[in-house]
């Protein structure tokens, strides 16, 4: 039983800091995507989306090539902060980050799509500044759809597998995380049992995630009436 909870408090620290570490990337894309048109807004569309479509083991490959020692950031990492993030559970947070990103971006682009700007403009009407506009009017209407974003971010954090794998390994209390421990569970003879209780774990979790998004997602959509 300390292991299973070793194994959920781990899955827990690196979906929640891949989450929050990418909060902030997904919402400045969602917002740009949504808002700004510009020169080769459909390259960097694609780009953001890319994690969805190529083989997770791509991406963990290509973060295993930027973060090693020779890399460009892990040499920055190593020469700058004497810190390395392979084989820790930061590196596995790092992975869950960019798996996590697209759908988070896409989630909080449609969301913001959804405001109808002009109540922006009315609020600008009545004296409001562009960011005091934003902060009264689209923020507020926008906000169930990022919390539902982040959830589903979360969901899809705890549930990454390929990427980790492939960028830090599968080191027990380190990165190993539910989908791993599954993984490892399953190599061992008569590891049936261990299986099933993980997988139930992975499972009510996941479906608890898909729970509150969709409950986020109805009222984003009875709030803005555009969903």
């Amino acid at each position: 039983m300390s292991e299973l909870l070793t194994i959920v408090r781990l899955t827990l620290l690196v979906g929640g800091v891949a989450t929050l570490g990418a909060l902030p990337v997904a919402f400045a894309l969602a917002w740009v995507l949504a808002r700004w048109q510009f020169p080769g807004k459909v390259l960097i569309d694609a780009l953001v989306h890319l994690p969805l479509v190529v083989p997770p083991v791509v991406t963990g490959w290509l973060l295993l090539l930027a973060f090693a020692p020779a890399g460009p950031i892990g040499a920055f990492l190593e020469r700058g902060f004497g810190v390395s993030v392979l084989f820790r559970w930061t590196g596995a947070a790092i992975a869950a980050a960019v798996m996590a990103l697209p759908l988070m971006v896409r989630a909080m682009r449609l969301s913001i799509e959804a405001v109808d700007r002009r109540l922006e403009q009315a609020a600008r009407t009545l004296g409001a500044s562009r960011w005091r506009a934003y902060a009264t009017v689209t923020l507020p209407l926008a906000a169930p759809g990022v919390a539902a974003a982040v959830v589903l971010g979360l969901a899809r954090a705890i549930g990454e597998f390929g990427a980790t794998i492939t960028f830090v390994s599968n080191v027990p209390g380190e990165t190993q995380t539910l989908p791993l421990a599954i993984y490892a569970a399953l190599q061992r003879p008569g590891g049936e049992a261990e299986v099933w209780r993980l997988a139930g774990v992975s499972v009510a979790l996941s479906l608890i995630a898909l729970i509150v998004s969709e409950a986020l997602v109805r009222r984003a959509g009875r709030g803005v009436h555009v969903l």
